[in-house]
């Protein structure tokens, strides 16, 4: 998009606001995330996880404090089953990670992709703020792009699919995801109309789902379990100041409702959302409904 191009901006916040508020999630490609650095991402992770166990071991915690951590199913011991799934997690903001919190094989490619991706959803929070009739700013202002970390996950090769799933129906836990999905395998499903839709991996592309009031739709979402071949994908939450206590509140934008459009949630902190999040794990229901009003 040039700058100074008023029109197709306009025509790129329509299609936006469009997706959220009709699917939940969009695809973007010219993002200007380099296809090269993305391919790059991904085959580190997979180079990470391919390593023999005692080269991954040094990173195992299951301390969701951490700056970083490699482990096996975050909710290991709240949800009602296991995912099949390993995940490094590395916080990325407010504070960078110290060179020695992330594995070496990953930690240069790594840090060029955060780059490009905090450009990214920055630009997003800009889009999409404007998209709902507010100050370009406004969601960076309130700290939604204050702090975000990347996930990569891993779903090795599975010998009964049928009997588990790479990562159980959820929705996220964050203010905004951009996902990087493997080139090869299509094992990505949304929830649409009560069907579950594939998401088949496009070139170069990315996707991203966001929460609101209802308004724009925070999708459920799974992954299968694969028979064949593993599985890799990097997800960039925004959560704001996350784990972090902190007294600032979130609910419905004020300035986005009447009486026709009340709230439907009460307020509350990210850390008050969040540990509710983590504490029930991915059980199939939303953590929504703790704070429906």
């Amino acid at each position: 998009m040039k700058k100074g191009d008023a029109q197709q901006r306009k025509m790129i916040i329509d299609q936006v606001i469009s997706s959220c508020e009709n699917y939940g999630f969009f695809q973007i490609v010219n993002h200007g995330v380099p296809e090269r650095l993305m391919d790059e991402m991904l085959e580190k992770v997979r180079m990470f996880h391919e390593q023999p166990a005692e080269d991954r071991a040094a990173f195992y915690r299951r301390n969701l404090a951490a700056n970083s951590s490699y482990h096996s199913n975050f909710d290991l011991f709240q949800a009602p089953s296991a995912n099949w799934r390993d995940t490094f997690y590395c916080k990325i903001a407010p504070t960078p990670p110290k060179p020695e919190e992330i594995p070496a094989i990953l930690r240069d490619t790594l840090m060029q992709y955060s780059d490009h991706v905090e450009k990214l959803g920055l630009e997003l929070f800009e889009l999409v703020s404007e998209g709902l009739g507010l100050n370009q700013n406004y969601l960076k202002d309130i700290d939604c792009a204050k702090g975000w970390a990347l996930l990569c996950h891993y779903y090795p090769e599975c010998p009964q699919p049928e009997l588990t799933i790479g990562t159980a129906k959820h929705a996220d836990s964050d203010f905004l995801t951009i996902l990087l999905q493997d080139n090869h395998i299509s094992a990505l499903q949304v929830l649409h109309k009560n069907q579950w839709v594939d998401v088949p991996p496009v070139q170069g592309a990315l996707i991203v789902n966001l929460i609101s009031n209802d308004r724009l739709k925070s999708v459920e979402h799974r992954v299968l379990a694969n028979l064949e071949n593993p599985r890799v994908s990097v997800a960039c939450f925004f959560h704001g100041t996350h784990l972090e206590p902190s007294t600032r509140k979130y609910g419905p934008i004020k300035e986005l409702l009447s009486e026709t459009d009340r709230p439907k949630y009460r307020e509350t902190t990210i850390y008050e959302y969040t540990t509710h999040y983590h504490a029930k794990g991915l059980d199939g229901k939303s953590a929504l409904t703790l704070f429906q009003l």
